[in-house]
Parts: structure tokens; sequence; C-alpha cells
């Protein structure tokens, strides 16, 4: 792990789970798509835990689509993972060992058809003035957030994006031969060599909300195209691991991933 910076504590984790996730109706008519499971846990978690791992543990949660399935897993977490002792007589719960993470978690309602720009203007009072991780709650990455972090500050400008190069759908040909037609190699590569695309995991400064006119406001849009235009947005490459869960084909992907102990994304212990 790289060095910790030392204002790391005060950096709150802005995470956007209020999509309905249509392209995964499988999972996502009875839960938001934050809250599909990979190994028995919900996706959300798996996000934090990266940040976690980083010592980013105050996370503030942009809900909409069945936001109400979040606000229950993260009021029952502790009691779940925990022995419990109930008197049932007085109502009393004492809850011993098991799992309680140190982190410091705000749900705030967002709106069932707010788009991305928008909820991320609506949590703009629970950021306060100061610089904030930002990412969506349905990808997992092994990226570097302290060398990201380090990066952000090093060039000034109001926002980072982590690019990255898309995980290859596909396998990969080439051809010789007289026809052109004989494949020469076959590959099933894990990233792409073509290009770069926005992978999230974005680090900005209070000002890109006022890129951000309202509810209606798509951040993939008007804001990024706006902060690139005036030569505020940078990326950070990483060419390592990272996913997105958008289909059912994905989610297969990384349950395969981790039920065989092969999750790049599984940095701590």
């Amino acid at each position: 792990m790289s060095k910790i910076p030392a204002d790391i504590t005060q950096i709150k984790v802005a995470i956007l789970a209020g999509g309905v996730g249509s392209r995964l109706s499988e999972e996502t008519t009875v839960k938001p798509k934050p809250m599909v499971e990979i190994g028995g846990i919900p996706i959300l978690w798996h996000i934090m835990m990266h940040y976690a791992y980083y010592d980013f543990k105050n996370f503030v949660i942009a809900l909409g689509y069945k936001g109400e399935v979040i606000k229950k897993y993260m009021v029952d977490y502790a009691s779940l993972n925990s022995n419990l002792t109930v008197d049932i007589r007085t109502g009393k719960v004492e809850m011993e060992g098991g799992v309680k993470p140190d982190w410091r978690v705000e749900l705030i309602d967002t709106g069932i058809s707010t788009m991305t720009g928008g909820r991320i203007k609506r949590l703009a009072p629970y950021l306060g003035k100061q610089t904030f991780m930002l990412t969506w709650g349905d990808g997992v990455s092994d990226v570097d957030l302290h060398r990201l972090l380090e990066y952000h500050r090093s060039h000034g400008k109001l926002c980072t994006l982590t690019a990255v190069r898309p995980p290859a759908r596909f396998g990969h040909l080439e051809f010789n031969g007289p026809a052109a037609d004989q494949i020469a190699t076959f590959s099933e590569k894990p990233q792409t060599a073509e290009g770069w695309i926005n992978g999230a995991f974005f680090v900005c400064e209070p000002e890109v909300f006022d890129y951000v006119p309202g509810d209606e406001t798509m951040w993939e849009r008007e804001p990024l195209e706006g902060l690139a235009r005036d030569g505020q947005l940078m990326a950070y490459k990483h060419d390592s691991f990272w996913q997105c869960m958008d289909t059912l084909r994905d989610k297969v992907r990384l349950e395969e991933l981790w039920a065989t102990g092969k999750a790049p994304w599984k940095l701590w212990e």
C-alpha cells in the first residue's frame, strides 16, 4: 500500500446507489443494483471494503430506487454479523463478537428519477467544502486510491477520473494465410488493447457542483464535458483490473473470480 495521506480521515466517499439497473433485471426487480450479491455479499460492500482498505471510511451514499433495502442492510449489518442475546421481555439486544467495521455511513435519499449529476449535487451539503471521492455502486477495481488522490492533488484541477481499458467481451483474433482467413492467434484478453473509458473512481473538488444545473443532469454529459472544455478534467490511467456489473454475464464473471479466490479487487484480508 502507498503512503497514507495525513488528512484521509476527513475525506468522504460519495457512492451513487440509486439507479434501477434495468440491464440486470434478473436481480433488480426486488433490490437496487448495488445490493446484487457477489459471493453472497452486496457489491456495494465490496466497493466500501476497497475504500476502507485505503483508510477512506466516511461514506455518503446516494439512494433512489429501492433505497430502503440499502438502509435496512446498513442498520442490520452489525447485528447480522454478531452473536446476539435477546431479552424477549424487555426487547434488549446484546451483541457479542462479529465484524463491526469502523465506518460512518450517511444514507441520503436523492429521489427515484434523479439523474447521476443531480444525485451528486444533492449530496453537496453532506460532502462539505473539501476534496471528496466519488464512484458508482456497481463496479470493482484494484486501483490504488492513495496514488489516485496523490495524482489529483499534483495537478490542481477540479476533477480526476480513473481511465480504464474495458474488459474484452469476446476472444481476440489475428489472421494470416493466403485468404487472410486462417486464425493465427486466439486469446481471451482480460482487458482490450484499444482505447480508454471512464471507469469512475473520481476525485473531485467541491467546485464541480457548479457544473451541475439540477436533477435532470447526467454527470457524464454537461458536467464532465464542461470540466473538460475548461481544462479542469484529468485522467488517472489504470491499466490493471476493473469490471462493472451491468449484466448477468458480468455478475457471473465476478462470482467466478470470487469463488476461485482470484478476485483482484479483494485487497483486504
